[in-house]
């Protein structure tokens, strides 16, 4: 197997690391407040010892700050955190006096540096302009402490903090690439599903059509068969009960037939026994006879004429089995005692077929239309799957009876 399409189990300690952000993650969403209180309650606690402890003095410029100055400036320098998140850019804003002044004492309270926080969750959740006045609200500061104290050169002083709002904002930026990436995977996701789910419904759909036309095919053509002969053998019983007696033959092996037929649809829907379904093959041109005498022995007198050799696939040989056992089957329904058929079949080149069954039926019966929308529009639909064209009406005047057209064109080449 090719190492780079193989598929490589996560390690141990990415999938260990992975669960855990995402349960955090998780945890941070159901409960924003509780995470920001214990955020927020870290840094007010380090601004509190930096002050308590007297740490500031390491840097400061003055030491003669008084403490509740101190103590102001360590509480608005790091309480407002709490709403970092919410309103970056307004917790910024506020920060700026409490800077201002501490740049302007001397304290030098580490607590100034807070500011770099906001400065990513403008670049994490803000658009990327905002942080163009971010960096000058974060800057002004600087400039305060350098022209009133003087330590240092202004590059030096003034890049450095550059520096540092340059790296909080990018990593702002890398954690909002990321995150906007993984929730366009997500979204991908939840499309290809949804869009997998409809696709599954559609070919649910198309099979559920599928089988009511093989449905409407097999029962419609074998029961209409059944009452012609049932019609004919009552007929026959009173003056001759041999020919009842052939009809009732003839009644018995159609239904066993339409059985036989049901069954092997019927053995392809189940799941579990597909493997022990029924294979015999759909029917084709070979059965053309076998149908044909079945429709002579209810009745209707048919005949054929042939031009060309049969050289077609079995999906084009069972689309014209069908459109010509749904015709027949309405003149049987439609046409009258008195109707005949007629079926021309003439095959061409590359798997071309063109079929022609007409009748001589009651012209009062010219509407066959099928109400339940399974007869005519069932053959058109498979006509469309090779591309052809079905006609189907009633014969031009003076000629009475029905007319069906098929025409299957020639295969495209694969």
């Amino acid at each position: 197997m090719d190492p780079v399409t193989e598929d490589r189990a996560p390690e141990p300690l990415t999938e260990y690391a992975h669960r855990l952000t995402h349960k955090v993650r998780a945890f941070d969403r159901r409960h924003p407040l509780l995470w920001d209180l214990h955020f927020t309650g870290f840094w007010v606690t380090a601004a509190l010892i930096d002050y308590a402890g007297g740490g500031w003095r390491h840097n400061a410029h003055q030491l003669d700050v008084p403490g509740w100055l101190l103590l102001t400036l360590s509480l608005g320098l790091s309480a407002p955190l709490l709403w970092r998140r919410t309103h970056p850019a307004a917790v910024l804003t506020a920060m700026l006096p409490f800077a201002l002044v501490d740049a302007w004492t001397g304290a030098a309270l580490q607590a100034a540096l807070l500011q770099l926080v906001l400065v990513y969750h403008l670049a994490l959740r803000r658009p990327l302009r905002t942080l163009w006045w971010a960096t000058a609200l974060v800057i002004a500061p600087v400039l305060v402490s350098v022209a009133r104290y003087g330590e240092g050169s202004w590059d030096q002083q003034i890049g450095s903090h550059l520096m540092s709002t340059a790296v909080a904002a990018l990593i702002g930026v890398t954690v909002r690439t990321r995150r906007d990436y993984t929730a366009a995977l997500e979204d991908r996701a939840r499309r290809l599903e949804t869009e997998r789910d409809q696709q599954a419904q559609l070919a649910t759909a198309a099979e559920r059509a599928r089988i009511a036309r093989e449905m409407h095919d097999i029962i419609g053509h074998n029961l209409s068969v059944i009452t012609g002969l049932a019609d004919g053998g009552r007929y026959a019983a009173a003056k001759s009960p041999e020919r009842a007696a052939q009809a009732l033959d003839a009644i018995a092996t159609t239904s066993r037939q339409a059985l036989t037929e049901l069954r092997r649809l019927l053995d392809v829907l189940r799941e579990e026994e597909r493997q022990q379904a029924d294979l015999t093959p759909q029917p084709g041109l070979a059965d053309l006879d076998q149908l044909l005498d079945g429709v002579r022995s209810a009745g209707l007198p048919v005949s054929t004429t042939t031009h060309g050799s049969p050289t077609l696939p079995p999906g084009r040989q069972l689309t014209v089995y069908r459109v010509i056992q749904e015709a027949l089957t309405n003149t049987l329904k439609h046409g009258g005692p008195d109707a005949t058929a007629e079926i021309a079949l003439s095959y061409g080149e590359k798997a071309a077929v063109t079929v022609t069954i007409t009748d001589t039926g009651n012209a009062g019966h010219t509407d066959r239309t099928a109400r339940d929308g399974r007869g005519l529009p069932g053959m058109r639909e498979r006509t469309a799957l090779y591309g052809g064209t079905l006609e189907a009406g009633p014969r031009p005047r003076p000629e009475q009876g029905w007319r069906v057209r098929l025409h299957l064109p020639e295969e495209s080449p694969q």
